[in-house]
């Protein structure tokens, strides 16, 4: 009788046990917990003016190209530049063999000197003719050829003259200097080659100073383009793959006429390229200012969510709660955005941290 008894006592205690724990548990349960603020990052909504942008990609085009030819035949003696170096304007960059050349000259001179002296003679032959006309001791047909013997002699030397100038316009023609400032190429005949007048290519010439970006904008941006071109010149962000900062670029040329293949109309823009950061056929990004917005409240991109009932940010009210509060957004630029309807400018807004916050959650300003 003894082991029953002390078996419900064994069980009695247990339960007493189990019902404390219990307790203890509900009792643990039934606390508050803390509310921690989420830390957040914030921006100010904007009323001001906003300048939109097209972002496209384009390239950097020689400035101009030239494709040197020698101007006369003839066997070319030498070349006086570096492969891919630097040519300044006037500067002699090859030189045909003038020894042909030089003979032709010489031989143009010479028939100069040789009309001048037949000219004296008609001349001299003349004046002692004149006055025997006027006395009868010539006849009128003779002196007629003395004096259409001046004549011919006169127009044969203005064709020596004319000869010998061609003559030595072709000489100089041996010597080819560089057009303008530029980047040669490599040459595209050697010394010993010969070269025909105005067809043999000899080297081509990149004008890189200033140097040329060229792209394509749809042709529904050119109006924009034409309204902020009316506002002056139109400065071009061109942006260089792997640089840190865009450069500064200009642009200066519209094309007269929209691709009706693809539905855009082709732009450059010109930078003075001193540095040398561009070269021809180099692949860029380029940004140009279209639209200016005005008066509009605008707000950073990162601030603006979606959900299925439209767009929305969370504001922070005085207490440092966040709301949400639905808005129209419209244009951007990239970094900020235009909120339509929804927000005044001068309230603060949520740009991260969005994910953990909802209706009335406290949150904590961090800036990092």
């Amino acid at each position: 009788m003894k082991k029953p008894v002390a078996l419900l006592a064994v069980v009695a205690v247990a339960a007493l046990v189990a019902h404390a724990w219990s307790s203890h548990g509900k009792a643990g349960s039934d606390k508050p917990k803390a509310t921690q603020a989420v830390p957040v990052k914030v921006a100010t909504a904007v009323r001001g003016d906003l300048d939109l942008s097209l972002k496209v990609n384009g390239y950097a085009e020689a400035y101009s190209t030239v494709t040197v030819q020698s101007r006369v035949s003839g066997q070319l003696e030498s070349i006086a530049f570096a492969l891919g170096g630097r040519v300044r304007e006037g500067e002699v960059i090859a030189r045909i063999d003038p020894s042909l050349l030089q003979a032709q000259l010489d031989q143009a001179r010479g028939n100069l000197a040789k009309d001048q002296a037949q000219l004296v003679n008609a001349q001299q032959v003349l004046r002692r003719y004149t006055p025997m006309l006027a006395k009868g001791y010539v006849a009128q047909t003779d002196y007629d050829g003395y004096k259409a013997n001046v004549g011919i002699y006169a127009a044969s030397v203005k064709a020596d003259q004319a000869a010998v100038e061609m003559a030595q316009t072709q000489l100089g023609y041996a010597q080819i200097s560089a057009p303008v400032d530029s980047i040669a190429g490599a040459p595209l005949a050697y010394p010993g080659a010969q070269v025909s007048a105005n067809s043999t290519n000899l080297v081509v010439l990149n004008q890189v100073r200033p140097i040329h970006v060229t792209f394509s904008v749809p042709e529904s941006a050119l109006g924009d383009i034409r309204a902020a071109e009316a506002r002056g010149k139109l400065a071009v962000n061109v942006q260089v793959p792997g640089a840190s900062a865009p450069l500064q670029a200009t642009l200066d040329f519209v094309n007269n006429a929209v691709d009706t293949g693809t539905g855009t109309i082709q732009l450059k823009a010109s930078y003075a390229n001193a540095d040398d950061r561009l070269t021809p056929g180099q692949f860029v990004q380029v940004t140009l200012p279209t639209a200016r917005l005005h008066d509009v409240v605008t707000v950073p991109v990162t601030a603006l969510q979606n959900s299925p009932n439209g767009a929305f940010v969370f504001v922070l009210d005085a207490e440092g709660k966040a709301s949400q509060r639905m808005v129209t957004a419209g244009a951007n630029d990239g970094a900020s955005i235009v909120i339509g309807k929804g927000l005044d400018g001068g309230e603060k807004v949520v740009t991260d941290g969005q994910m953990l916050l909802t209706n009335g959650t406290k949150v904590q300003v961090v800036t990092e």
